[in-house]
Parts: structure tokens; sequence; C-alpha cells
């Protein structure tokens, strides 16, 4: 080969890296999609594959990068994948899937897929992995190193040490018996974490150290059916969604029918509760911008029921919250589709991407500091349900 085909070489080598830093350096999130979910009525009335979706955030619009096949679930809360702080990997938990005996039932699943991200437009499968049956809520620490997965079939949190492209199992740590772990978020300094506990109706604190994750003494108790939970990126305090809303009066019994459920303000520095706000009916999800400054929370208003039956509306609500420590005030709100899940903000909080199950779509929000707009042009639609999203800087 003579100088020339050597130098073009380099040059190509050298394009195709830069190339493939951009690739990496773009915002990008990530959806995972369940296509086991049939309700009455679908059209089709079939089953698709679950696939998670590369999302491109910096274009003016979000579009769809790339997707592959992944075992996920939309049952539980909407936290079933996280997205490594350097945007390189993504880990993807599978609370249930098909049985192998009956392909018209669903069993619980255990399995966590690590999915390679380094070039977003061609993403890979380089890891499969089992947590505990049920495995939903999945978080990474800010360093990269350590991920939990909490799975609501054995009341645990399995441990997984991150170096490079590759998880390893690192222990579990054992919850109360049937106290059904939905969630978990670390502490930003990496040395806690925060679970959720539903059926037990409370936080649980864990230490961690190194690999090293154990049960702490600690546990609020914020409201009824807690759900998922983010953590403040100061570290001072989370916030959780209560299903089933305020815990009843002691000797009270707890009012039948829909309840508007909660999302509860928790001072970390003192593990007491500091504020309850009504938001809705069953609120699916909460995230946080990345500055900490605003939440976003996913209420399905009973869209996801079936027409007629109790509280149902044929729309949800995502609402807009100003966050200052413990204080939330309401800032904006919007109708959307129905049986929305997981919800992401830009890292600049101008959008917000909405996911809703009920019409297998994404949809795109704008927000201008004080109002909520629906941009239908944005919207992404999939032959799955999106079930859960997830960028570097969620939770």
């Amino acid at each position: 080969m003579g100088r020339m085909g050597r130098a073009g070489v380099g040059l190509a080598a050298v394009a195709a890296g830069l190339a493939l830093a951009g690739a990496a350096a773009a915002e990008i999130a990530v959806s995972v999609n369940d296509g086991k979910q049939l309700r009455p009525g679908d059209d089709p009335p079939g089953r698709t594959p679950d696939t998670l979706a590369v999302l491109d955030l910096t274009a003016a619009g979000p579009k769809v990068l790339a997707s592959l096949p992944a075992p996920t679930s939309m049952i539980g809360p909407p936290t079933s994948v996280a997205v490594t702080p350097d945007a390189r990997l993504a880990l993807v938990t599978a609370a249930q899937t098909l049985d192998a005996n009956g392909p018209a039932t669903l069993v619980l699943d255990d399995t966590l897929t690590v999915v390679d991200l380094s070039n977003p437009a061609a993403p890979r499968v380089v890891q499969t992995l089992h947590a505990g049956a049920g495995a939903t809520g999945v978080a990474v620490n800010r360093a990269g190193t350590l991920a939990l997965v909490v799975s609501t079939g054995d009341d645990s949190v399995s441990v997984f040490g991150i170096s490079g492209r590759r998880l390893t199992p690192a222990g579990k740590v054992r919850l109360p018996y049937q106290a059904r772990p939905t969630d978990v978020a670390f502490t930003p300094d990496g040395k806690g974490a925060l679970v959720v506990t539903q059926t037990a109706g409370s936080i649980l604190r864990l230490a961690v150290d190194g690999t090293k994750v154990t049960r702490t003494e600690v546990a609020v108790q914020p409201g009824v059916q807690p759900y998922g939970i983010v953590v403040s990126p100061k570290g001072d305090f989370a916030y959780n969604t209560n299903l089933g809303g305020r815990r009843p009066t002691p000797g009270q019994p707890t009012p039948a029918g829909p309840r508007p459920g909660t999302i509860s303000a928790i001072d970390l520095t003192t593990n007491q509760v500091a504020t309850i706000v009504e938001v809705g009916q069953t609120p699916e999800h909460l995230t946080l911008s990345a500055d900490g400054g605003v939440l976003a929370v996913v209420v399905a208003n009973g869209s996801g029921g079936a027409p007629g039956s109790p509280g149902y509306n044929d729309f949800g609500l995502l609402k807009v919250y100003r966050v200052a420590g413990g204080e939330l005030t309401p800032v904006a709100e919007a109708k959307t589709g129905r049986w929305c899940q997981g919800a992401a903000w830009t890292k600049d909080r101008s959008r917000v991407l909405l996911q809703c199950a009920g019409g297998r779509e994404i949809e795109s929000y704008r927000f201008d500091g004080t109002t909520l707009t629906r941009q239908p042009a944005e919207t992404l639609k999939f032959a799955a349900r999106p079930a859960s999203i997830a960028t570097a800087t969620s939770r």
C-alpha cells in the first residue's frame, strides 16, 4: 500500500472515531416496550416482541435511532430500565414473561439484560443475568460502578458490580417477607440507597460500602402503597409516589373506592415526611429534572381501566411541580393519552417525554417554565407498549 493509501485509511479511522465519539456524546433516552400485555379490544389482538429503543433527544424533536429485542415488563413501576451516567450501558429488567407451558399465561421473570450503547445507532446486548423473581426497579450509582435490582417475587435487592461493559453478581439483600419491593434509588454520594416496599408501606434505607449492601434500621412510612422514588441531586430529600394516598388516621378504616394518590417529600436528614401532596388517581411515576428544580408526575387518572369502571377517565394527567427541598409547588398540568407509564426530562428541562401504553406511543411535551404544551408532530409510535424510559441523568 502506498503512502496516500495509508493516509486515507488513517483519516478514515479518525473520522470513524470522531463519529462514534459524537454519537456517544449525543443526548439519548432509552425506552423499553412490552409487547406481551393485552387489553380487551386490542387491535390487532396479538402479541409483539418486547423491544428496547434508543431515542435521540438532540434534534428539533425526539427520534428513534435504533431498536432491538430485549425482554422487559410494564407491570410494576415504570423503572425497569436504567442508563449508566456515561450513557454507555442500559440495564433492563423483566418482571414477567410468557409461560413456556401455556403461552397465554404470564409468569414471574428474573432477567436482567445489559445493552451496550457505545454506538447509540447500533446498540447490542452484551450480557444476560438473573436477579430475583419479579425483577422490577433498577438503579445505577453516580460512579457507574454498582447496580441494584429489586424483585417483588422474592423480597430481595440484587447487587451487581459494574466494570467496563460487564456486570458481576455481588450478593442479595433480603427484605421482610411479602414486603413487595417495587423501586430503588441511590443517594448521590453512593453510600446509601432507598428501597420502596409496597405491601409493607415503607421506604427502607440501605447502607452501601463498595459492593457490600446492608439493611439499616431506618424505615419511613410515607403513605399507602408507596410505589416509585427519586432522590434530589443534593441528597437531602427523596420524593415518592403513594398509589393509595395518605395513611388513614389510626383507628379509622381505609375508605373504599378509588382514592387520590399522593407524592411525599422525605427529609433524609431526619428521615421524616416533610410534605404530602394529593396528585390524583394512581400516580404511576415521578421524575426529577437533572438540576432537581422541577418534578414531573405521571397520573393514570383511571385511564388504564375499562370504560364504565369506577374512576374511569379517557385521559391521564401529567403534572409538574417546582421543587425547593420539602416544598412542592404546582406549576403546570396537561391532559395526556391513556394508561401512561414512564416519563423523562431532557437535560435542559425544556421537554418531557411521556410513555402512554394505551396508544402504544411516546408523547412529547414542551415546558417553558410555566406551561406544558403537547407537540403532536413529535409523537413516536411503537408496536409494543412503552413501559419505562430513562436517560443518563434520570433519577
